[in-house]
């Protein structure tokens, strides 16, 4: 009785603390909404710059976020590439804006994305406005966009890496083997190899003579562009690529014109008060494309008026659930757009590897209905839109990419442990099953498919590959043995798949919205971004704090949760997916 008190009084107060912290941060987090309201309203002053600095992961556009997303939100300004773009491009034509401060502290985003990112710098220097571009260290993929810049300025004792584009793809056949799990894997595709790392120990000849093209593909988009913007050859820029030019002093940097000059940034903040005329020890007028979107919201097209539709497809195809591109709200959003008779047009900006191939399916066929409507439907294709993010995209009237994009991978594939090896043989858990037919306990994980359910599986494969093709065919005039001569699984880079007619045209996502602009008679200004992601701070708390105490608080640290992760994210798939292989450029 007294061991009961004391375990409840323990609980009483545990949960009191509890309470108090919750209180605490639910206090932090609704007075840092406060003061980002407050700062993000006030109006753009004169001599202002906009100011880009990349660093961490720069996502597509706002998603819906879980608590601690939304925490680190608040100290990396919820930087997107969407907000960048726009705020760049309507900084051209300010006169408060004078110019852009490229702030390179490490950043990670995709070569396309990186591309349009560049296809709107130029297109704000070609306005007569400076950029200048400053880092302690330069990583190759800021460095790349910062190669536009007039004056790229490196820390003294900082360095510039430029080593070139590869690949590594992790193979986890020889840890299943040891653990006594096997992958059942059936395929449509040759190339389709985004399996092989659950079956092979290193990569087939088909992925690596594929995975080669794209590779010599992507460094010659980096050669060449840094080349033209340094003004010099792209064998010279292969030859930094070969000396590791990390290990260069500043100074050596600076002779072989890879960056323009170096100073510290207190040196570097002074040219840049010289250039907006705010006196030395005033505070530079530096506006973040959050702040500066934030203040043109009144000037931007509303929902409420006649506007083309920009919605953003963008993470896993996933049938249901939050995250990534959920048939399940997708379906429905893209309907009410149909139905919307202020929707004149849609843009539909695809950046995914795929996924689930009946939510693909599922979109495309709502997607058909937006079609019926007699309202045109552009696709915008990003860093990628490959496998189910192409089924989404090959019935638009008019298909963009941009060289860098990874695209097609036309190809569909099934895959089921079999852990029978594991629960089994090494933990000594056995199963005694009672069914009223042989197949009742199909699609379990605890042991072997028969022969008769694999080949069921295969044709079912089959069956979802011939439908992804006749998909493919109808929406861009083909027959359907021509686009199976292209698909295989196969992944192509933009440029090869405007050749091969899987794209119409090489563009960015300004370019698809311009030019479906013009075909409407609409001004070019007249979109709006969907969905409208509004993520409630507080809520989120409530939500996660929720979820833990269900689980009973439990940790992990991170190396572990990304394992779990990885492990979750197999165990979740639908069984036949459209998707490509991970492929990480470094």
């Amino acid at each position: 009785m007294l061991k009961r008190f004391f375990v409840s009084m323990l609980g009483t107060i545990a949960g009191i603390w509890f309470s108090i912290l919750l209180f605490v941060i639910a206090g932090i987090a609704i007075t840092a909404a406060i003061i980002g309201a407050s700062s993000t309203t006030a109006d753009i002053k004169d001599n202002s710059i906009l100011y880009l600095r990349l660093e961490g992961d720069i996502i597509e556009c706002t998603q819906t976020q879980n608590f601690m997303d939304l925490v680190r939100d608040f100290k990396s300004d919820g930087l997107t590439l969407k907000d960048m773009i726009t705020s760049i491009r309507l900084a051209a034509t300010d006169r408060k804006i004078k110019g852009i401060y490229i702030d390179a502290a490490g950043s990670s985003m995709g070569v396309a994305s990186r591309q349009e990112l560049l296809e709107a710098l130029r297109e704000f220097k070609e306005s007569g406005k400076w950029i200048y571009a400053y880092a302690d260290n330069f990583a190759q993929g800021d460095y790349l966009v910062s190669s536009i810049a007039d004056k790229i300025i490196l820390n003294p004792v900082g360095d510039v890496d430029i080593h070139g584009v590869g690949m590594q793809s992790p193979f986890f056949k020889g840890l299943l083997d040891k653990l006594g799990v096997k992958m059942q894997v059936v395929k449509v595709g040759t190339y389709k190899s985004a399996v092989e790392p659950f079956i092979l120990d290193s990569m087939s000849e088909p992925a690596r003579r594929q995975n080669q093209i794209y590779v010599d593909s992507i460094w010659n988009f980096y050669a060449t562009t840094i080349a033209h913007n340094r003004d010099v050859t792209p064998a010279v820029v292969s030859a930094w690529a070969d000396s590791l030019t990390f290990a260069w002093t500043a100074e050596h940097a600076v002779s072989s014109q890879i960056v323009t000059e170096t100073a510290y940034r207190r040196t570097v903040e002074d040219m840049l008060r010289d250039l907006t005329d705010v006196d030395r020890g005033n505070d530079l007028r530096l506006v973040s494309p959050a702040a500066y979107m934030e203040s043109h919201k009144n000037k931007l097209a509303s929902a409420s008026d006649k506007h083309i539709a920009v919605l953003y497809a963008v993470g896993d195809i996933v049938d249901s659930g939050e995250g990534g591109i959920v048939g399940s709200t997708m379906v429905p959003q893209i309907l009410d757009l149909a139905d919307d008779d202020d929707v004149a047009a849609l843009v539909l900006r695809v950046n995914s590897g795929g996924g689930s191939a009946f939510a693909s399916e599922q979109i495309w066929e709502a997607l058909e209905y937006f079609k019926s409507k007699d309202k045109p439907l552009y696709v915008s294709m990003g860093d990628y839109a490959a496998s189910g993010g192409y089924y989404i995209s090959c019935g638009a009237d008019r298909i963009y990419a941009d060289a860098t994009t990874l695209t097609g991978s036309i190809g569909v594939f099934g895959m089921i442990p079999d852990l029978s090896g594991l629960v089994t043989g090494k933990l000594g858990v056995t199963f005694s099953t009672v069914a009223s037919s042989p197949n009742a306990t199909f699609m379990t994980v605890t042991g072997p498919m028969t022969a008769g359910q694999k080949a069921s599986m295969q044709r079912h494969v089959e069956d979802t590959y011939d439908l992804f093709t006749s998909r493919v065919a109808e929406g861009r005039g083909m027959s359907v043995d021509s686009v199976k001569a292209i698909a295989e699984g196969r992944v192509w880079i933009g440029s090869s798949a405007l050749e091969l007619g899987l794209v119409d045209k090489l563009g960015s996502l300004n370019d698809a919205v311009s030019e479906l602009a013009s075909e409407i008679d609409l001004d070019p200004d007249q979109w709006v971004a969907y969905p409208d992601v509004k993520n409630d701070l507080l809520e989120r708390l409530l939500e996660e704090t929720s979820q833990l105490q269900s689980k009973g608080g439990i940790t992990l640290d991170s190396e572990m949760l990304r394992w779990l992760l990885v492990a979750k994210r197999i165990s979740d798939m639908e069984p036949v997916q459209a998707r490509m292989p991970e492929i990480v450029i470094r």
